[in-house]
């Protein structure tokens, strides 16, 4: 079974294939990542999406990302307790609590009354739709835990009065805000400067706070809320992230993403508040950001309508992991661009391995080929180099010396990691795969013509003349034929 060797290199734990490195934002520079001591399991929370309607494409290759990244653990026989927030209130528009609350925007869009049941309905259509849109993705959710920030009320709360009781905390005007100046090393997550911050860069000044810097972790609020030692409202957007990862993965984990943007504020404010309240630190060993996404050269904006939804893909004709695909040729920590030709070109990609892999449908996979696979892990464990994975992939496809046997095995292993679907491709899949199919053909089926090239290019080759067999070759493939030499035999192929 070709799972044998493959289980045999990853027997034993704590990196002993290949090592595994990961750029880590927490020190600026590539770390190599082994599990925490005595630790079952690798625990990974990553940012969720603010569920006020339906994610974009920007927002959506953020999890593939993810997925990727779960996915690299896994084949290096690390499990992994993965765990996505759904963001239901509190999310403001401003890093600085400024603005309005984006689930309050979503209600008012929708025509819904302001109320918390009706918040939480909004959520779950959104929380619902996302779950869809990532399952087309392969995106393995049920593998996932997704904690929904309102079902965490009481933990907020509590984390809350752990800081106000170890001094961390102080009461303003719009609610309960967090010292920073209580917590020094407050920054320290990319090196912001923080004299930036101070004047303006990032945060809006506010009459409430001590310090531009300082967040509110509790918003008073008279009309809509929870009851709380501190009146009606809601807690902060970074608390909620807070007393989630406590909740579902402990006080300390070892992996946490999130988008660039996250970095000068809401990540640096969940570690202030968490290790401020916990005493542990740090709060996560590795923190991973993926850059953004464009479109057509330009930011990603709703308010602008400059946007994308996997649902226009689907309705152009592309299949949703041509995005996915899309998205793995370039370096999550590299601003990619969207547009729809690079779709298109991504698409034909996909095209031409699913055709490759469905012409070997009656082939049992083999043993994989120890040589490819090393060197596609060798860029997977150097940061996810995804694009280098795939073009170790490719390289792979043109080794006349691999069986098809060995070349399918060898691509399910890669698979594991890059999520094409390539071992049961979904019917769309198969569909627009057949047009990339190469279907061989016999020589009783070939034009008169055809088969007079084929005889002309034999003998050429049999006398060595090498440069008439290339010229013959040229002429039968501008017929739309492809000439294959292999073994010492000459196959026809029609695509």
């Amino acid at each position: 079974m070709y799972d044998m060797w493959f289980k045999s290199l990853f027997k034993e734990r704590r990196q002993s294939f290949l090592p595994l490195y990961f750029y880590n934002t927490l020190g600026g520079e590539k770390q190599r990542f082994v599990p925490a001591p005595r630790a079952k399991e690798v625990r990974m929370y990553n940012c969720g999406p603010t569920v006020y309607g339906r994610q974009h494409i920007g927002n959506l290759s953020m999890f593939i990302f993810t997925d990727i990244l779960r996915r690299t653990l896994e084949v290096n026989s690390l499990p992994v307790k993965q765990v996505i927030n759904f963001t239901d209130f509190g999310h403001l528009t401003s890093d600085g609590d400024e603005g309005d609350d984006k689930m309050t925007t979503g209600l008012k869009r929708d025509g819904l009354a302001l109320t918390l049941p009706n918040m939480r309905i909004l959520g779950e259509k959104y929380a619902n739709l996302f779950l869809e849109d990532i399952r087309a993705l392969n995106i393995e959710a049920d593998k996932i835990t997704f904690p929904r920030a309102s079902d965490f009320i009481p933990a907020q709360i509590a984390m809350i009065q752990a800081l106000e009781e170890k001094g961390y905390a102080y009461k303003a005007g719009a609610g309960v805000y967090f010292d920073t100046s209580r917590f020094p090393e407050y920054g320290k997550l990319g090196n912001i400067n923080l004299e930036g911050q101070r004047e303006g860069a990032r945060v809006t000044a506010s009459k409430d706070k001590r310090s531009p810097t300082d967040f509110l972790l509790w918003k008073t609020d008279k009309k809509l809320g929870w009851d709380s030692p501190w009146g009606l409202g809601f807690p902060g957007w970074h608390i909620e992230c807070s007393a989630m990862i406590r909740a579902t993965l402990g006080t300390q984990i070892d992996i946490h993403t999130g988008g660039m943007e996250h970095i000068p504020v809401h990540h640096n404010n969940e570690i202030a508040q968490s290790e401020s309240a916990t005493g542990k630190r740090p709060l996560a060993r590795f923190w991973m950001h993926r850059a953004h996404l464009q479109l057509e050269g330009a930011k990603i904006a709703k308010s602008e309508g400059n946007v994308v939804y996997l649902s226009d893909i689907v309705e152009r004709g592309f299949h949703p992991l041509a995005l996915r695909y899309l998205l793995l040729g370039a370096h999550y920590r590299s601003n990619s661009n969207f547009t729809w030709e690079a779709l298109g070109a991504a698409q034909t990609a996909l095209g031409k391995l699913l055709a490759l892999r469905l012409s070997c449908k009656d082939v049992a996979p083999g043993g994989i080929s120890k040589h490819w696979f090393m060197q596609f892990m060798r860029k997977v464990n150097d940061d996810l180099d995804t694009p280098g994975a795939l073009s170790v992939l490719w390289e792979m496809t043109k080794d006349t010396s691999l069986s098809p046997a060995e070349l399918l095995a060898t691509l399910f292993e890669m698979d594991k990691v890059l999520g094409l679907r390539l071992e049961e491709p979904d019917e769309a899949a198969r569909k627009f795969a057949a047009n990339y199919m190469q279907i061989e053909v016999s020589e009783s089926d070939l034009p008169e013509n055809i088969r007079a090239f084929l005889k002309e290019r034999g003998e050429a080759r049999r006398t060595k003349n090498w440069a008439r067999a290339d010229e013959l070759r040229i002429q039968v493939e501008a017929a739309g034929y492809i000439i294959e030499d292999k073994d010492g035999a000459t196959r026809v192929l029609k695509q």
